[in-house]
């Protein structure tokens, strides 16, 4: 049997992850460099939708969510107004970040693959190396720049399993995780002028006084120790075909977060990498061929996805029409599944 070439995986999040447990069950060596270290928290809206599931059913990771709260409905909030709590199109898994990337990681190791934690890669890109790191570029078209929040909270009544409220600045989601756990996240927008350092984090997050968000978290108890934030993030659809790497996850492109898909995105973009890396491995396949396939099997796969979810959070942000949206969402049937349809 010929000897497998070895893959490295920069960047240990959901996606790198993944894909180091799938090439591990094929026993390719696979080493994966992690900036941070195990268990940690991470700015996520900690909710599985769409196709994500079904990718980690077929990669035999079903055990890996055995933890997660199912939910099964949802509920939009301006800061006047509120849609009744309706069923989503489909269930889906909320899970902490700091259980599910652990109990990944522990995957890999006891797969044997080597996962060098606090260890930043500081070498070139090229063959046998795949990019799985996030996304960040300065500033986005429109000058202003977007950064993300993220806390569990206890001691919070939701209206619904997931509850997203939208203002002009951003949007905050709220799911429920288990014991009695409640996941706060948001993603705001600032000028590039703007000093973040001016408010405090959790008066960001909760929102403006008297909204429905502020009332909500009022009497929260929040757990400073999960609290996490990133800045510099980019929603631009990009496409996989343009990097000259093999890139997966949000290292391809980031999902406006308002969709819950990127948790999705994540496990779907190592499934589809999974067999082209085999083959180039095993010598089958040159690493630009691979590259090539990867890339065009990512960009049919999300495509539309990006293109919806662009298109929804720009409606979504924009102050006029967000009481409106709320309205539609709340009486036409047809508006409320397109928005889950489209996106995932």
């Amino acid at each position: 049997m010929p000897t497998l070439k070895p893959i490295t995986i920069v960047g240990g999040g959901l996606a790198g992850l993944t894909l180091g447990i799938a090439l591990r069950k094929k026993e390719i060596p696979v080493t994966i460099f992690e900036a941070g270290n195990y268990p940690r928290h991470r700015v996520c809206g900690e909710f599985i939708s769409g196709r994500g599931q079904a990718a980690l059913t077929r990669l035999g990771l079903q055990a890996e969510l055995e933890p997660a709260n199912i939910a099964r409905t949802v509920a939009f909030f301006s800061e006047t107004k509120s849609t009744a709590p309706r069923i989503l199109p489909e269930p889906a898994l909320c899970l902490s970040r700091f259980v599910l990337d652990n109990s990944l990681a522990e995957k890999f190791r006891q797969l044997g693959g080597q996962l060098l934690e606090a260890r930043r890669f500081t070498h070139e890109f090229g063959e046998g190396i795949v990019r799985s790191t996030g996304r960040r570029v300065p500033v986005n078209q429109t000058g202003t720049r977007w950064f993300g929040l993220k806390v569990h909270v206890r001691k919070v009544s939701l209206a619904a399993d997931l509850e997203m409220h939208v203002s002009p600045r951003g949007y905050v989601g709220l799911c429920r995780l288990n014991e009695d756990e409640v996941n706060v996240c948001g993603l705001f927008r600032k000028r590039a002028d703007e000093n973040p350092s001016a408010r405090n984090w959790r008066e960001i997050l909760c929102g403006k006084i008297g909204s429905p968000l502020h009332q909500r978290l009022a009497a929260a108890e929040f757990n400073a120790h999960s609290f996490c934030a990133v800045a510099g993030l980019s929603l631009r659809p990009q496409r996989a075909v343009l990097r000259a790497e093999i890139c997966i996850g949000d290292a391809i492109t980031m999902i406006p977060p308002v969709t819950g898909n990127g948790m999705s995105m994540a496990f779907e973009s190592a499934e589809l990498a999974i067999e082209p890396l085999a083959a180039w491995s095993r010598g089958e396949t040159s690493w630009n061929v691979a590259r090539q396939k990867i890339s065009q099997r990512c960009d049919e796969t999300f495509a539309r996805r990006l293109v919806w979810a662009k298109w929804i959070q720009r409606l979504l942000l924009t102050p006029g029409l967000q009481n409106p949206l709320l309205a539609v969402a709340t009486h036409n049937e047809w508006f409320w599944r397109m928005l889950f349809e489209k996106t995932r």
